[in-house]
């Protein structure tokens, strides 16, 4: 029943990835704080350059964790 040609039941990749996906999560923590921070120095600072570029690589730390249970889902086989 349920056929396995397009499910998505890839637990054991979710499990192996879930201590990454914490350490991730920290490393999202920091992207938060540098995002905040550029946010405000954006702010107090509008000619300067490198701010949005510093805001963008916080957002891509934020999504961090997603990203690794994603590929290591993606990875590991039903």
């Amino acid at each position: 029943m349920g056929g396995g040609d397009g499910g998505d039941c890839r637990p054991l990749g979710f499990l192996i990835g879930l201590p990454l996906s914490v350490v991730a999560l920290i490393i999202s923590l920091t992207g938060v704080i540098v995002w905040i921070i550029g946010t405000i120095m954006s702010c107090i600072f509008p000619c300067c350059i490198c701010l949005p570029a510093l805001a963008n690589f916080a957002l891509s730390l934020i999504k961090l964790p997603l990203n690794v249970i994603n590929w290591f889902t993606k990875k590991i086989p039903c």
